[in-house]
Parts: C-alpha cells; structure tokens; sequence
C-alpha cells in the first residue's frame, strides 16, 4: 500500500515540475500562459481523480475476489471432509476382517514356530 502511495506521489510531483518547466521555458504571452496553466491544472485533477477511481474500484475487486476464495476454500474443505468420512465408511467393515486374518496369521504363525521348535 505504501508503494502505491509512493508512486501516485512520484507521478503527482514529477507532473507538477514537468509542467512548471514547460510553461516557464515556452515563450507566450501571460494570458496564454494562464489558459495552459488552468488548462493543465484540469487535466491533473482529471486524472488524479481517475487514478482514485481506478484504485477503489480495484480495491472493491480485491475484496470480492478474496470473498469468493474464502468460499470456495470453505467448500472445498468441507468436500474433502465428506470424501475422508465417505472413504472411512467403506474402508471400516474391511479393516475388521484385515483384523482377523491378521490374528490367524499370526496365531498359524506361533503354531509353526512351536512344531519347528520341537522337532
């Protein structure tokens, strides 16, 4: 924000000597002098104030952009919740199962390690 401040304040200063050094360094008369000062004096404040135009209606889009992210993220996380629980549901009947071949397994296995022992 402060670059943007900085800049528009560059733009705004820079404007300001460029226009002096024009009018003093131009040979005119004093009323044509004047019109072009009052003229450009017009075109600044025209474009300063299209300049304050443009950044609040930039920061207006910053702010519904980052309204609609937030939403979007919220959705998401809330999809990515559902698919976890979805996959939990059809995953947990399984792991039951998983369990119990896993103790016979186990169970065949200590068995085997008994007669190997004894022999």
């Amino acid at each position: 924000m402060v670059k943007g401040k900085s800049l528009l304040f560059g733009f705004v200063i820079g404007g300001v000597v460029t226009a002096t050094a024009t009018l003093l360094s131009t040979p005119s008369s004093g009323r044509d002098l004047r019109f072009r000062a009052k003229e450009q004096g017009v075109e600044w404040k025209d474009m300063i104030s299209n300049l304050k135009f443009d950044g609040m209606r930039l920061k207006q889009q910053i702010t519904e952009t980052s309204k609609e992210g937030a939403a979007l993220i919220k959705d998401l996380t809330q999809e990515i919740k559902k698919s976890v629980q979805d996959w939990q549901q059809t995953v947990e009947p399984h792991q039951e199962n998983i369990h119990k071949y896993l103790e016979q397994i186990e169970s065949s296995l200590k068995d085997l390690e008994e007669k190997v022992k004894n022999q």
